[in-house]
């Protein structure tokens, strides 16, 4: 975080200096023996408060997790088998089939490009497929790296449902695309805007926005409400956890508020499940 000094607001390198000359003009202290017993059962306090909170949350680096293949070319890693959240990886020139959707899926693209049917989208773009929508192929020609919640991936009857289905008339309920460059943002907190993605009254998915050395508290109303964030650029803390591109990570209902900050800037999707009262609102601290 920056600092903010009092000595000399309108010259901050001149009042570093100074602090720097004081500081090493200071003696070092040692602490005595019950100093250091209390610092010691503050530290572990704080520790245990931390793996408390965080014991609840699932979080899955990039590097982590048991990559599968399920076609050549293309290879799937599980987040989450419940909810059905995965990441996608198609080498260059890399496809699948046609199929219809049977339940909402969502998409971000984290790398690459990918035609999904007629639509094509790049990084940072958003696209759901709605429950009775039908894909066309999935195709990559430069290979991409895709977010996807709300495949059968691993159900063989369920995939074979999808595969088959496809070839009925009639294409279903609209698809859905919001492009990194598209919609309106809405500030949060000071250095803090969120972008809506889609909002069924069940569930709410955004794009949140952070900039540098600033930070959030969400709000009261998401506590009771499982949220799942993947981090897409930048970095930031969840409360104790640093998450960098490319990681996941799943707050089921009930876990504690945390605070989000950042000292370089962080862009992440989020996704809340449950009636949304704008539960993106929040308080910067």
């Amino acid at each position: 975080m920056k600092k903010r000094y009092s000595l000399d607001p309108d010259d901050p390198q001149r009042a570093e200096t100074i602090e720097s000359v004081l500081l090493n003009g200071l003696e070092p202290l040692q602490p005595s023996t019950k100093q250091r017993v209390n610092i010691r059962q503050r530290l572990m306090q704080q520790i245990q408060t931390s793996v408390s909170a965080e014991s609840s949350r699932i979080t899955i680096r990039s590097d982590q997790g048991n990559w599968r293949q399920i076609r050549p070319g293309v290879r799937a890693k599980t987040l989450d088998p419940g909810i059905r959240a995965f990441l996608l990886d198609l080498e260059p020139g890399a496809s699948l089939p046609m199929h219809r959707h049977h339940e909402d899926e969502e998409c971000v693209v984290l790398r690459g490009s990918a035609s999904l049917g007629e639509f094509k989208v790049s990084v940072g773009d958003y696209h759901m497929a709605r429950s009775s929508s039908r894909h066309g192929r999935i195709f990559s020609e430069t290979g991409a790296l895709l977010y996807l919640r709300g495949i059968p991936v691993g159900h063989t009857a369920e995939v074979a449902r999808d595969l088959l289905t496809a070839f009925l008339p009639g294409d279903g309920s609209e698809l859905i695309t919001v492009r990194t460059h598209e919609g309106e943002w809405t500030d949060l907190a000071p250095g803090v805007a969120s972008k809506s993605l889609h909002d069924d009254g069940k569930n709410c998915s955004a794009m949140v926005r952070i900039a540098a050395d600033a930070s959030w508290q969400a709000s009261a109303s998401m506590l009771s409400q499982e949220e799942e964030c993947l981090l897409l650029e930048g970095d930031a803390f969840f409360g104790d956890t640093l998450l960098r591109p490319g990681d996941w990570q799943l707050a089921p209902a009930g876990a504690n508020t945390r605070l989000v900050s950042t000292d370089n800037g962080a862009l992440f999707f989020m996704r809340s499940a449950g009636s949304r009262l704008n539960p993106l609102q929040g308080n910067s601290l």
